[in-house]
């Protein structure tokens, strides 16, 4: 008798795991009048509260990209909330309108911020997420608008920056003030960042006492983690590379870096 029903609970617990799956799902929420598309991607397997993450895209807009990056982190064992910046989950086809989509942002810091929260405030209404252990992780665009935020003293434990463009546009953070451990990847030869840049963020991390860390990948260039950036660099003739290894590199660090803080 005990050994059936060792069997059947087996048997239970292994429909149960093929039946789990990574689960994507649309929110609409607002920030102020602008009617905002956001994705919500966990995994149902797990039955606790989880630390979240929100995902801030590239200039492009939520692409295929940042959908396969959420899943990633979902299977890790966080919620990812796939943030959208631009309203109503504008995208970008071309470097014109992509330039258009990210400027309208970034020209307005207290908007950038303000988008940002209202996506960091609906991953904290989510059942599977731990409100106390939310981090941030942006790419490219994304990665200035996490930086800008952490800068601000945003709630967050823990934010790290794929390829990201480091024109910053808030001001010196005070001593202190800064919540978030804080990790830059970026590419040695992205052309994209300039070294004045680098020194900027340093002063200013180093005078507010900010725990972070930049590390520069040889011969990597900018949008490295994108697997479609390689032909979008060719079709519009920028300096855009997919790099699978040193995009292995990073997404182990990133992993080690935000378990370190969000899953103590």
């Amino acid at each position: 008798m005990r050994t059936s029903i060792l069997a059947a609970l087996w048997a239970i617990a292994m429909v149960a795991s093929a039946n789990a799956a990574i689960k994507e799902e649309p929110v609409t929420y607002t920030d102020g009048e602008t009617t905002m598309k956001g994705f919500v991607v966990y995994d149902d397997a797990i039955q606790t509260k989880r630390p979240g993450i929100v995902l801030v895209h590239e200039w492009w807009g939520i692409t295929n990209h940042m959908h396969d990056q959420a899943r990633d982190f979902a299977r890790q064992g966080y919620t990812a909330f796939i943030a959208d910046m631009y309203g109503d989950a504008k995208t970008a086809d071309n470097p014109k309108d992509a330039i258009a989509l990210s400027s309208s942002v970034m020209k307005n810091p207290k908007a950038m911020e303000s988008r940002f929260n209202a996506a960091r405030d609906q991953l904290a209404k989510q059942a599977s997420v731990n409100p106390q252990r939310i981090g941030a992780v942006g790419y490219c665009f994304g990665g200035a608008v996490v930086l800008n935020v952490a800068r601000t003293g945003a709630d967050l434990a823990a934010v790290a920056a794929f390829h990201s463009v480091l024109g910053l546009n808030t001001p010196a953070p005070a001593p202190g003030t800064v919540k978030a451990k804080i990790l830059v990847m970026n590419g040695a030869d992205d052309p994209f960042v300039k070294p004045e840049q680098y020194v900027a963020l340093k002063k200013d991390f180093d005078a507010a006492k900010v725990d972070y860390r930049i590390i520069e990948y040889p011969g990597a260039m900018h949008a490295f983690t994108n697997p479609e950036s390689t032909e979008l660099g060719k079709k519009f003739n920028l300096p855009l590379k997919f790099d699978a290894k040193v995009t292995e590199q990073a997404e182990a660090e990133a992993a080690k870096f935000l378990a370190a803080d969000l899953k103590k």
